[in-house]
Order: C-alpha cells, then sequence, then structure tokens
C-alpha cells in the first residue's frame, strides 16, 4: 500500500502564518485558527508544509487501508482558504445554505475570505463534522481491540 505524503511534522504554525503575505488572509487564517482551536480542543500542528491540523482520528477504509488523519484544518493557499472538512459534505446540505458564499471539493470547503460566510454557521459545520468523527474513532478503535 502506498504511504501517505503528508505526516505531521514539528514544524511551527506561527512560523508558517507568519509567511502568508496577504495581511486579509493572514488575519483569516489567525481566526480560522482560534475557531478550530476551540472547537477541538486540541493544539494545531502542521501537516506537510501547508496544512494547519487539530486532533486526530483514525480511519479504516473498505480496501483494509487504515490510518491516522486529522480532525479539522485549514491552509491558506493562494487561491482561497482551504478548510478541511474530513466528514464530508453529505450531511450538512442545510448548514451549507446558511454558510454564504463557498466551493466544495471531496473533503475541502473553499472560501475567498472570511467575510463571504457565516463565521457561527461556519463553526457549527466544523463541530458537527468534529463530532462524527470522534464517533468513527472510537468505533475504528473498539474494533481494533
Amino acid at each position: 500500500m502506498a504511504e501517505l505524503k503528508t505526516k505531521k511534522t514539528e514544524a511551527s504554525v506561527e512560523g508558517f502564518l507568519a509567511t502568508v503575505d496577504d495581511e486579509k488572509k493572514r488575519a483569516d487564517s489567525d481566526a480560522i485558527l482560534k475557531m478550530m482551536k476551540s472547537v477541538t480542543r486540541a493544539e494545531p500542528k502542521m501537516w506537510g508544509p501547508s496544512i494547519i491540523g487539530f486532533g486526530s482520528y483514525h480511519y479504516v477504509y473498505e480496501s483494509g487501508r487504515e490510518g491516522d488523519w486529522f480532525l479539522t484544518g485549514f491552509s491558506p493557499r493562494k487561491q482561497a482558504l482551504s478548510l478541511y472538512i474530513m466528514s464530508g459534505f453529505d450531511h450538512y446540505g442545510e448548514l451549507l445554505g446558511k454558510l454564504g458564499k463557498y466551493k466544495t471539493g471531496k473533503g475541502c470547503l473553499y472560501i475567498k475570505k472570511l467575510e463571504d460566510v457565516d463565521t457561527k454557521v461556519l463553526k457549527q459545520l466544523v463541530t458537527e463534522s468534529v463530532r462524527f468523527l470522534k464517533q468513527v474513532d472510537k468505533k475504528n478503535k473498539s474494533k481494533k481491540k
């Protein structure tokens, strides 16, 4: 099985955020950092060179592949702020309808700037995703015993 390329590192989150040139994106990143830290009650860690992740959960795919990944995270990319909603978006249609201006990928929520979205709805989305993944984590860990 192929090994994941993106791994948790010991790099400084603050040091990474200091390299974000766009002042607005840096301020938005600080706000997202605080929100995700509050939701997860976990310290932020760098995953690879440009993702800030919070907490962890154990995943098991039907193929048998398994591993550990962050519960939620984000990256201040050049095009948009990428927020990692690891549970996907299938269960969150109502919340997404209230969120504001965004795009999605498989597990990514892309927003240009924080003021484009309702931050209370964003926090609720992150909270519900984290809650869901903690339940998945608990089930996967109990299967291993």
